[in-house]
C-alpha cells in the first residue's frame, strides 16, 4: 500500500520539480507515485503580484516528476488571502 492512500479524497498540495504548486483533491496514486488531483489549482506566485490561482480541474501528475506531496489545512487555507502573498516563485530542482 502506498503512503499516499492515507491522503485519498483530502485536500494536498504537491510541488513538482520543476517548482509548480498545485492544489486538489487526491483521487488515487499508482505504484510509481503518479497522482489523480480533482478541483485542483495551480498557485503561482510572484514577487510582484499577489498569487495567482488557475483552475485546471481533473490533473494528473506523474510520480517523477513530484517532490513533495502534503496536506493542506482547510481551515488555514481559507483564511490566507492568496492576492496578498507576494514570493518568489519556487526553483526548479537540479539534480546533481
Amino acid at each position: 500500500m502506498s503512503a499516499l492512500q492515507q491522503y485519498v479524497d483530502q485536500q494536498v498540495l504537491v510541488i513538482t520539480q520543476d517548482g509548480r504548486v498545485i492544489v486538489g483533491t487526491l483521487r488515487g496514486s499508482d505504484a510509481v507515485g503518479s497522482i489523480i488531483l480533482a478541483s485542483s489549482i495551480e498557485r503561482i506566485f510572484s514577487a510582484d503580484e499577489g498569487v495567482e490561482e488557475v483552475p485546471l480541474g481533473l490533473y494528473i501528475l506523474r510520480g517523477d516528476s513530484i517532490c513533495v506531496v502534503g496536506l493542506v489545512d482547510k481551515v488555514k487555507d481559507r483564511e490566507v488571502d492568496w492576492e496578498k502573498i507576494m514570493a518568489e516563485p519556487i526553483a526548479e530542482t537540479r539534480h546533481v
